[in-house]
């Protein structure tokens, strides 16, 4: 059996603003909007999974994404994160030490949005 993840649905106060600064963190683009009404504002990480990001009206609950790249794409999303003044750190409980070596993989971060989604970027295994 095989079985791929399609879509995720990130919350957030503000779908547009959320899609903009993950996609720009991450060196994607907002691909544009989808669902009932465009309810989504979609990032396409690649051509099996997209990120949705819809807006709610209530406290956005504590979010995680978690991928994995390779070292080249680790440094641009590094240097673009530094390049923006985005925080981040080696640990989700630190999530400002701007340190990079991660507990799980050769080297790691994590970055939390606007509305607190967790993100998290680590290289492959090497």
């Amino acid at each position: 059996m095989t079985i791929t993840l399609n879509h995720t649905v990130v919350f957030a106060k503000d779908n547009d603003k959320a899609a903009h600064e993950f996609a720009e963190n991450m060196g994607l683009k907002l691909e544009g909007y989808e669902g009932i009404d465009n309810k989504f504002a979609t990032v396409r990480i690649n051509a099996e999974l997209s990120v949705f990001f819809m807006t709610i009206e209530s406290d956005t609950p504590q979010q995680h994404l978690a991928f994995s790249v390779d070292e080249h794409t680790f440094d641009q999303i590094l240097d673009r994160l530094r390049e923006r003044n985005v925080t981040f750190g080696n640990s989700p409980h630190e999530p400002n030490n701007q340190r990079t070596d991660h507990p799980f993989a050769p080297r790691g971060l994590f970055w939390a949005n606007l509305d607190g989604c967790l993100v998290e970027v680590m290289t492959d295994e090497s």
